[in-house]
């Protein structure tokens, strides 16, 4: 079977006068830009039209013009080249984007991080950050030399951590099942593990022991999910959940709200030098996320 004729790949010097040319509609600016001289685009435009067998520019007495074929082809290349030039950047230019790795609960991750990360990249443009997400505690074992967001008391061992969040346990439901005489006899929702407080909220709330869940989920984010749903009610872990109460997809079904004890920390290698770049994601993550949840800055800088 015959192969398909592959056209030969344009020189990039072509490709690059006839970018300039475009842009500019005029070869004696696009020379100057390039430093070449007139005749030497001119020759790039005439070879590149004949290697594509189209004509892609109309001369004319003053300029130049685009034909339709030089038209449709200009933005491939525009964007071909700034693809080029953010690679460059980004790989090689020591002064440029830094990257940075965390680790963080996948729920964390979703529903904390996952929100605010335009406004991070706004404030902070020099970083590039990585997110790898976990599903136990025993992950963080892996890499124990990044960042990573830990969930607990504060207490890590080998790790320095600020806080970001402070866990409250509240009944939610989707706003139908939310509109039930008796939210206590709805199916409920629980997430595998430690965290599985129903019995300690109903306790403290005075309210009796309920029936075991109907569901368990093996994370938060996907009882979150069932729970928007409409499958039962979830005891929503604030601030995990505060994105869902404002959308209204999630209603509160109680005014108590129990204090689990724990909470989520940026934690990094005790004795250890951050990075620039590591010390202004730290900084960033206190001030955006900790202090609206009422935590105070870290304290210093590394």
């Amino acid at each position: 079977m015959a192969q398909p004729r592959t056209m030969p790949f344009p020189p990039l010097d072509w490709l690059r006068s006839f970018e300039a040319a475009a842009r500019l509609s005029n070869f004696t600016a696009a020379a100057a830009e390039l430093g070449l001289t007139q005749a030497a685009i001119s020759q790039h435009i005439r070879m590149l039209e004949e290697r594509l067998d189209h004509r892609l520019f109309i001369r004319l007495a003053r300029g130049v013009e685009l034909t339709p074929d030089g038209a449709a082809y200009l933005p491939h290349l525009q964007s071909a080249f700034a693809v080029i030039a953010s690679s460059t950047r980004d790989l090689f230019d020591p002064t440029g984007i830094e990257s940075v790795t965390i680790r963080s609960p996948i729920s964390f991750a979703v529903l904390i991080i996952a929100p605010v990360l335009s406004e991070l990249a706004k404030a902070l443009p020099h970083i590039r950050l990585q997110i790898e997400t976990i599903h136990t505690p025993a992950d963080h074992a892996n890499r124990a030399d990044m960042l990573d967001i830990r969930f607990g008391d504060g207490v890590f061992a080998g790790r320095q951590a600020d806080r970001l969040t402070r866990e409250t346990l509240t009944p939610m439901a989707a706003p139908g099942l939310a509109a039930a005489e008796d939210w206590t006899r709805l199916p409920k929702l629980a997430v595998a593990g430690a965290r599985e407080m129903w019995g300690e909220w109903l306790a403290a709330a005075r309210l009796p022991p309920a029936m075991p869940a109907m569901y368990k989920f093996d994370s938060f984010v996907t009882a979150l999910e069932a729970a928007k749903n409409g499958a039962g009610v979830l005891l929503g872990s604030r601030p995990l959940v505060d994105g869902a109460l404002r959308n209204g997809s999630l209603v509160a079904l109680s005014e108590f709200a129990l204090p689990s004890g724990g909470g989520h920390y940026l934690t990094a290698p005790s004795g250890t030098r951050l990075g620039r770049a590591d010390d202004d994601i730290r900084h960033w993550f206190a001030a955006r996320i900790g202090r609206d949840n009422g935590e105070p800055p870290p304290t210093g800088r590394n």
